[in-house]
């Protein structure tokens, strides 16, 4: 027996074993419906997920809360993963500068392959362990990051390999899985797992697991960018206005924190250099710009805290 083929037995043997990678009982005669069967199941397929996402909750505000100490660190929420997982990771990573005004630093998506992987499979790349850690490496990774790497089947090396670099550093790991007992949900100091079941086509775990795992990276990212202040209730007060929409969405936003026409939020706005949160407080209470900018500062950028402060 080759090795390859020696290899090859071993990984059917931990195929057989992922919740993800069995055969869906409900779905074996999806090839013989029609249309409107077919998208209705993947539907009521689709409705198991947030159920199987919301037995993860405590183990979701665990890293939420440890991401928020990293960021109070100056530290970074770091995704890695391959494939479809590392897509996300990147994905999630993109969207918070312009929703929330932070760096582009604070919150890294890095992906098996490199950039060129978002579009087209880089054969390979997901079982070269030493690649997970080269790339940690490269981003100059420190122990006040949080490291979430993401794999479906909590098996994949590439992400092994970047956890195992992570924690010989000191920095604390989250395994984004849907395989409770997996490799990866054991080694990781935090370890959320929904298990979403089957996939609707065996094995496709862009489905239902991609949908679970968008939905746990939506909290993380959320839910501390929150915690840090980034939001005035449920506005995005640090949103930038980086383009059109987004200046008419910064507009909106006065408008709505405020109760203010339209023209004294655009005045406002453009006293404040497109500044949502001091222009909301400086209508709000009458303050200088610089006087309320020192009232930012000495509520470490929570808006509310400003408010109250003046109140």
């Amino acid at each position: 027996m080759t090795a390859a083929v020696r290899d090859r037995r071993v990984l059917l043997s931990e195929l057989e074993q992922l919740v993800s990678e069995e055969r869906n009982p409900r779905t074996m005669g999806i090839d013989l419906m029609s249309t409107p069967e077919i998208v209705a199941t993947i539907n009521a397929e689709d409705r198991l997920v947030p159920e199987a996402v919301g037995k993860t909750l405590p183990q979701v505000a665990q890293a939420v809360d440890a991401i928020v100490a990293a960021f109070g660190k100056g530290g970074r929420l770091v995704y890695i993963g391959a494939g479809t997982s590392g897509r996300l990771g990147v994905l999630d990573a993109s969207e918070c500068p312009p929703t929330f005004g932070v760096p582009p630093t604070m919150v890294v998506g890095v992906i098996a392959g490199g950039l060129g992987a978002l579009v087209s499979a880089v054969e390979g790349a997901e079982d070269n362990a030493e690649g997970g850690a080269a790339d940690l490496r490269a981003i100059d990774l420190t122990n006040r990051d949080v490291v979430v790497g993401i794999a479906v089947s909590g098996r994949t090396p590439y992400v092994i390999g970047a956890l195992n670099y992570a924690k010989s550093l000191g920095a604390v790991t989250v395994g984004l899985t849907c395989n409770p007992d997996s490799a990866i949900a054991g080694m990781a100091d935090i370890s959320i797992a929904p298990l979403v079941g089957a996939e609707v086509v065996t094995g496709s775990t862009r489905l239902k697991s991609g949908t679970a795992q968008k939905l746990v990276l939506n909290m993380l990212s959320t839910a501390s960018m929150i915690r840090i202040g980034k939001t005035y209730q449920n506005l995005m007060v640090d949103v930038r206005t980086s383009n059109e929409k987004l200046l008419a969405r910064a507009v909106r936003i006065v408008m709505q924190a405020t109760d203010c026409p339209e023209q004294v939020a655009e005045a406002a706005l453009q006293r404040t250099g497109n500044d949502v949160k001091l222009a909301i407080l400086t209508i709000l209470t009458g303050l200088e710009i610089e006087a309320a900018r020192a009232a930012m500062t000495k509520a470490d950028g929570f808006l509310r805290r400003a408010l109250e402060a003046g109140a």
